[in-house]
């Protein structure tokens, strides 16, 4: 039996794997894009979650600091296959970035990938598989007059106000609104997360996250040790980080070329190199990290920065079912589900539509591979490379 079961789980995790890898080789145009390839593969394909436990996670990710496709990716591989599941997922999703972005490090320092058409077209992609997310999630989060109204109020607010914390304060006022709102309506659909993690381990991932930001650094003035030092600073920009991967680019910036680290065209022509490769925006910390120390400063770069991240998913995730079945947190569920669909639409206006359809043809093109992905039903690496190739094509015209 013993056999069997680790036989099991070792096919489980390859599985996970093997589709995280998938999404991240093809996953480009930042986090609001990678929630809707996942939103397509683990929902809408695979069905290993339902879309309240799907919009739960998402909004639990939006509220928590670091990198909230990469959290809500760990949560998935955690709720199927438990901690090596998590990393597991992680793994995949961060590798296929984190090697091209060291290999541009060490070998095409220097060189702008920005005006490429293959990126451009890449770009209309995701316009394309956010519409698709979007339109889903709005159908199912959004039934009624009441919570279209907070998806507007979000909407509006967030895209008015694009502050590092204007998100999380829509999500409390949403949840406000919702508790007085529908604090006494009945759910029809019941679900709760399968999340193999004890509430005891939580505790102690919280614990860790907290002491490490207050502990590194005292260890890095202490030991006077470098890599310490850059661990530190990785760890912290990690930690601080809300509202995507975009955000975190001035804090590297003001840790690693205002101090001296590295000076500022290799850090911009690491942040071109990073908008050409899919998966997180995070691992960008990989270019750093390699141009400082090699391949093993990047890799310990990566390892820093998504650290908080491992720990605030495992640390809230156990406690999660408990909050959100509560009768009296039900309503605000809802009033923060609502959000997250006016939160998602305002990123999906900036930056995807303004930085993707920039004149008609490209407009044209988005429809085509709408049509592609949700009328002819094709999968969406296909997309991908049709995005790909039509933009190289349109960049010759």
């Amino acid at each position: 039996m013993n056999h069997t079961t680790s036989k099991e789980k070792f096919k489980l995790l390859l599985e996970i794997l093997l589709i995280s890898t998938r999404l991240g080789l093809t996953s480009f145009g930042g986090p609001i894009a990678h929630l809707g390839y996942f939103h397509e593969e683990y929902v809408r394909k695979r069905k290993w979650m339902d879309e309240r436990n799907y919009s739960d996670l998402v909004a639990l990710c939006q509220f928590l600091p670091g990198p909230a496709s990469s959290q809500v990716g760990i949560g998935i591989g955690v709720m199927r296959g438990g901690i090596l599941g998590g990393i597991v997922s992680f793994i995949g999703f961060t590798l296929p970035s984190v090697i091209a972005l060291i290999i541009f490090a060490l070998v095409l320092q220097g060189t702008s990938f920005e005006e490429a058409g293959w990126i451009q077209g890449l770009k209309i992609v995701a316009v394309v598989v956010v519409a698709h997310a979007i339109l889903g999630m709005a159908q199912k989060l959004t039934p009624d007059r009441g919570r279209k109204a907070i998806a507007l109020f979000a909407l509006v607010f967030t895209l008015l106000w694009q502050t590092a914390f204007t998100q999380v304060g829509v999500i409390l006022l949403a949840g406000l609104i919702g508790y007085a709102v529908y604090k006494n309506h009945a759910e029809t659909e019941e679900s709760q997360f399968v999340f193999p993690i004890s509430r005891k381990l939580g505790s102690f991932c919280l614990s860790l996250f907290f002491g490490l930001l207050i502990l590194l650094p005292i260890l890095k003035e202490v030991t006077a040790l470098n890599w310490i030092d850059m661990f530190d600073r990785f760890y912290r920009s990690g930690s601080l980080v809300f509202g995507g991967g975009h955000v975190v680019l001035p804090l590297l910036e003001h840790e690693f070329v205002l101090t001296g680290w590295m000076d500022e065209t290799s850090f911009l022509a690491g942040y071109g190199a990073a908008q050409a490769v899919p998966g997180p925006l995070f691992t960008f910390a990989a270019y750093i990290g390699a141009v400082i120390s090699g391949w093993s400063g990047g890799l310990l770069a990566i390892v820093a920065i998504f650290l908080p991240a491992f720990l605030l998913i495992l640390g809230t995730l156990p406690f999660w079912n408990q909050i959100r079945q509560n009768q009296n947190m039900k309503g605000a569920l809802m009033g923060v589900n609502a959000a997250v669909v006016g939160i998602l639409i305002s990123a999906f206006y900036h930056p995807i539509w303004t930085s993707a359809i920039l004149g008609p043809v490209d407009f044209a093109f988005a429809a085509v591979l709408f049509s592609m992905l949700v009328y002819w039903k094709l999968p969406p690496w296909l997309i991908v490379v049709a995005g790909a190739a039509g933009g190289t094509l349109i960049s010759h015209l």
